[in-house]
């Protein structure tokens, strides 16, 4: 048993590693497509846009289909569909093609990646949910910190194409062993929910669960939208900027796994009430050690930690809460996610032009202590249940009824 929950935690892992680095590789990349194509450096952003836009749109729909068809047949044939994008990424070859290839990636990766949350929701212990929930999150932020610098790299030596077909082929590999990982598709474990709050998917109760998700990825991600160039704007040189964004990414993946933990022990809410707040002091406290030069790197650290504890925490209460839509409601906390993203980069791009880098840094604070009041007054908090006859689960209960 314990072989079988390790399997797969790791294929989730090493899927979640693939959409990651698939989607954060374009940062670097963007250089080498702009001289490709022939575009401008801002031309060429495009194709992360549409990818956004693709997977924003997308991910609720295919979220509906996933729980009624089967969330791992979604996964699988999302996957094969995501091998293909690359595919066509690496051999297109004008930009409009490009953006249209871009278009059908961001469909594909939406859904692989609320899909597989489902499936490790489901299969998860319950008194674990969370920190398995975490173990998947944490191969995405991975490849933020690694999966992108190196694909980076192989692009750079070798070109984009080799590198698009590389991760065509990793997509490919990864079929069967999903196909094997879920083969007993998990069904939805007893929640301590009550049964007509597990089945009630309304827009208003999806609608207040998601609006802290899109605070604390507005102000999470107008930072780091423009990270690289704040800390350039301070004094610190490229090579400092590259190790200082590495260890942001290295604490975005312990942030993970500790708010898993945090999680399964203290309480969805509480985690992300304690992320949110602490958020917004260590983005205060960076702006202080920005302009006094001292100590950036390690705030910076703990502001990304800090910042990660929501995610699962996040997802953990979702997915607890309604067990029967997991899909359907993990994928509108990714659409969520992206338009928190969106909106953060305009915000952050307007802060940046209003007063510079510290201006944005205590904009994003703001909307980081808004979320956490948000989240104390929209998301249910803990209850637990008396038991009320032989054989009853008892200690189990996450939240009160959520609508």
């Amino acid at each position: 048993m314990k072989t079988r929950a390790t399997a797969r935690l790791a294929v989730a892992w090493l899927t979640m590693f693939l959409v990651g680095t698939e989607l954060f590789v374009f940062s670097p990349l963007l250089p080498v497509l702009a001289a490709d194509y022939a575009v401008a450096a801002s031309s060429a952003g495009l194709a992360v846009t549409v990818f956004s836009l693709a997977y924003t749109v997308s991910a609720p729909l295919i979220g509906y289909f996933s729980d009624r068809v089967g969330r791992r047949r979604i996964l699988v044939g999302s996957l094969l569909a995501f091998s293909l994008a690359n595919i066509l990424t690496a051999e297109v070859g004008s930009f409009s093609s490009l953006l249209g290839v871009r278009l059908f990636a961001g469909v594909a990766a939406a859904g692989v990646s609320p899909s597989l949350y489902a499936l490790v929701g489901a299969a998860a212990p319950s008194k674990h949910r969370a920190t398995w929930l975490a173990i998947a999150v944490s191969g995405l932020l991975s490849s933020l910190a690694i999966g992108a610098s190196a694909g980076g790299l192989l692009a750079a030596l070798f070109g984009g194409a080799p590198l698009f077909l590389l991760l065509a082929g990793v997509s490919l590999g990864l079929v069967w062993p999903n196909r094997s990982a879920w083969a007993s598709e998990p069904a939805p474990a007893a929640t301590g929910v009550a049964p007509e709050a597990a089945d009630r998917l309304s827009s208003a109760v999806l609608a207040r669960r998601l609006v802290p998700m899109v605070v604390w990825s507005t102000g999470l991600y107008a930072v780091y939208t423009y990270l690289g160039t704040g800390l350039a704007s301070s004094g610190l040189s490229p090579s400092q900027t590259a190790g200082a964004i590495l260890v942001y990414g290295c604490g975005a993946i312990g942030g993970a796994l500790v708010g898993g933990h945090a999680s399964d022990r203290l309480g969805a809410k509480f985690t992300a009430n304690a992320s949110l707040a602490g958020l917004g002091s260590c983005l205060l406290l960076l702006a202080l050690a920005l302009d006094a030069g001292h100590l950036v790197v390690p705030f910076l650290a703990v502001s990304s930690s800090v910042a990660q504890l929501f995610f699962p925490a996040q997802q953990a209460g979702l997915a607890t809460d309604f067990p029967q839509h997991r899909a359907a409601v993990l994928a509108w906390n990714n659409s969520a996610l992206f338009l928190g993203i969106s909106l953060g980069s305009l915000i952050g791009g307007e802060a940046i032009a209003m007063g510079g880098f510290a201006t944005n840094l205590h904009i994003a604070a703001a909307m980081a202590f808004l979320g956490c009041v948000l989240n104390m007054i929209l998301v249910p908090g803990r209850r637990c249940r008396r038991p009320s006859g032989k054989g009853e689960r008892t200690g189990d209960a996450r939240s009160s009824n959520p609508s």
